[in-house]
């Protein structure tokens, strides 16, 4: 198939572009700006479709992001640290964030006359971003067919959306991800800082998979606390 990878810059999406072009013939990355607080991820997007030697979109949603207010990634609100199944990590939720890139990403895929795009969302996901469940993944490929009905034929591919982060980091040492290249940290400074659920989440993967962690952190030992108290209960 040919497949357009929606693609932050972060572990999963990178990893997920790597995996799609073992497995199927990429045709290029998305990304978008949509007014997080930093856009250092997207220099690791760009990054990972020079590797791959496929073309890179970065679309700007930001004058839509602006009026998607109350979330940590987007307004001066402090990014929360700890694990992602604290209640505190919904300050990192934008609102219907996922559904409006993916229209964006299904209308480029249409004209593009791809076969499908691929988002990289997993379920340790499911506690805290409800379009990152399997109900809104399916939900919304059946609407996309509506959408496209006689003009063109696109699925959604989701392959890590009932896997783990670890998971998804064994897959990518596979795949030969350079995870060196990625980028997850929300506070978007020199070094990931190894405190803000993703950096914890991260650390936890690549522990729980097994394979070494070549990322620096400014606090390389506080996912451990962070992990030991707290697990999140799957959201359908």
């Amino acid at each position: 198939m040919k497949v357009l990878v929606v693609c932050s810059g972060g572990l999963d999406s990178v990893s997920l572009a790597y995996k799609i072009a073992a497995d199927h013939q990429l045709i290029g990355l998305i990304s978008f700006n949509y007014g997080q607080r930093h856009v250092k991820e997207l220099e690791f997007a760009a990054l990972c479709a020079r590797r791959l030697a496929v073309p890179h979109d970065i679309i700007d949603i930001s004058n839509v992001g602006k009026h998607l207010t109350g979330s940590a990634l987007t307004d001066d609100i402090e990014v929360p640290d700890g694990h992602y199944a604290e209640e505190t990590m919904k300050a990192t939720v934008v609102p219907n964030r996922n559904a409006i890139m993916l229209s964006i990403a299904f209308g480029l895929a249409a004209a593009r006359h791809a076969d499908a795009v691929a988002i990289a969302v997993h379920g340790g996901d499911h506690f805290i971003y409800p379009d990152c469940r399997p109900g809104f993944i399916s939900s919304f490929e059946v609407m996309q067919q509506h959408a496209l009905d006689g003009y063109a034929d696109v699925r959604l591919l989701a392959p890590y959306v009932n896997a783990t982060k670890a998971d998804i980091v064994t897959d990518g040492a596979k795949n030969r991800t350079p995870f060196e290249e990625t980028w997850s940290c929300y506070k978007g400074d020199r070094l990931h800082c190894g405190r803000c659920g993703t950096c914890v989440e991260r650390r936890e993967a690549f522990h729980l998979a097994g394979v070494e962690d070549p990322t620096v952190y400014g606090d390389p030992d506080f996912w451990v606390a962070a992990t030991s108290a707290f697990r999140a209960e799957e959201a359908k």
